[in-house]
């Protein structure tokens, strides 16, 4: 439930930041300071563009728009800096933490300290002005905090890991765990010299749907209960997209993992329409073969799993990697 709070509690401050920064766009405009007019608008629309916004904006396009508008606000930032230096201070002092808020570590350090050789050079132009010694300590000030605050967010993250390994709505592994699994029991299974396959389940959704409606979301912890009750204790699945889940299976071929597969797709229609839910399922299945790796075997699971659905759905896919004779320059063919 932990997480469930924090993901709440980001979303209401991030559309609360949103509002406030249109309310401070139109005003600074109204009062005719462009500069920060557009300032505060392109980080209204730069909160917008982010998951804290809406969980579905992790994914392009979202995530190259937020490159783009966090560039164009540093661009604003630094214009600044030499038309009115103090004019954008309160901006510069967040700086750092929208910066660490949104890039990866090594990239907003290297904007931070950018942003502040730039702020340095600046404040040193403006000669003669009592107010920019003022400024240079309390911007190091809030660099100081700023560097604080990063490292308990940090140390907390560390500290939160295992516990965020499982999704909370429906008991599967998180993704971020799967390529670091499955490269695991990749090498097992070459070790042992054992078979491996995995599936990859999903509901067949029209492909103008973009979003599950609330009913399907409302089922989904039925289907992870579902899931873990078909599985071993040594199976492990993930939920790898809102209505995917990918099963990994130690020790079991292509054709026993496609009867699993068929198993679990009756089972999950069963329980669907038991709820109601005119919806179907399809599985994509994909062996261990010689030379793959986790990404491999993902995307050849995704390809049996498209081919599925691509031929009406309600059905399982196996993927093989022996070539037809018609078809010899294809990578693999789908059965």
């Amino acid at each position: 439930m932990s997480q469930m709070a924090e993901l709440f509690l980001l979303s209401r401050f991030a559309r609360f930041s949103f509002a406030a920064l249109l309310a401070l766009g139109a005003f600074t405009a109204w009062q005719g300071i462009g500069i920060a007019a557009i300032a505060a608008i392109t980080g209204a629309t730069l909160v917008w563009a982010t998951p804290a916004f809406r969980p579905d904006r992790s994914r392009q396009p979202w995530q190259a728009m937020s490159w783009a508008l966090l560039l164009a606000l540093v661009l604003t930032l630094c214009v600044s800096l030499w038309l009115s230096p103090w004019i954008m201070g309160h901006w510069l002092y967040a700086l750092p933490l929208i910066a660490f808020g949104l890039l990866p570590m090594s990239w907003a350090a290297l904007l931070t300290l950018l942003g502040t050789v730039s702020i340095l050079a600046a404040n040193q132009a403006a000669v003669g002005l009592p107010e920019r010694h003022q400024f240079i300590s309390s911007l190091l000030l809030t660099l100081c905090l700023s560097g604080i605050l990063i490292f308990l967010r940090e140390y907390k993250n560390r500290q939160l890991a295992p516990l965020r390994r499982t999704d909370e709505l429906t008991q599967a592994a998180s993704r971020e765990y799967l390529s670091a699994d499955l490269h695991k029991e990749i090498q097992r299974s070459e070790r042992e010299g054992t078979d491996m396959a995995v599936i990859l389940i999903g509901l067949d959704l029209h492909l103008s749907d973009q979003d599950p409606d609330e009913d399907i979301r409302a089922i989904l912890p039925r289907i992870g209960r579902f899931l873990h009750s078909q599985l071993r204790d040594f199976d492990t699945y993930y939920r790898v997209a809102d209505l995917q889940f990918l099963v990994i299976l130690p020790g079991i071929a292509t054709a026993e993992a496609a009867s699993r597969g068929e198993q679990i797709r009756k089972g999950l229609g069963t329980l669907l329409t038991s709820y109601d839910l005119n919806l179907t399922v399809s599985a994509g299945i994909a062996g261990l073969n010689i030379g793959d790796d986790a990404d491999s075997l993902q995307q050849s699971a995704a390809n049996a799993l498209r081919r599925a659905q691509q031929q009406g759905g309600n059905r399982v896919q196996s993927y093989s990697t022996w070539s037809h004779p018609q078809t010899s320059t294809a990578k693999g063919h789908l059965q």
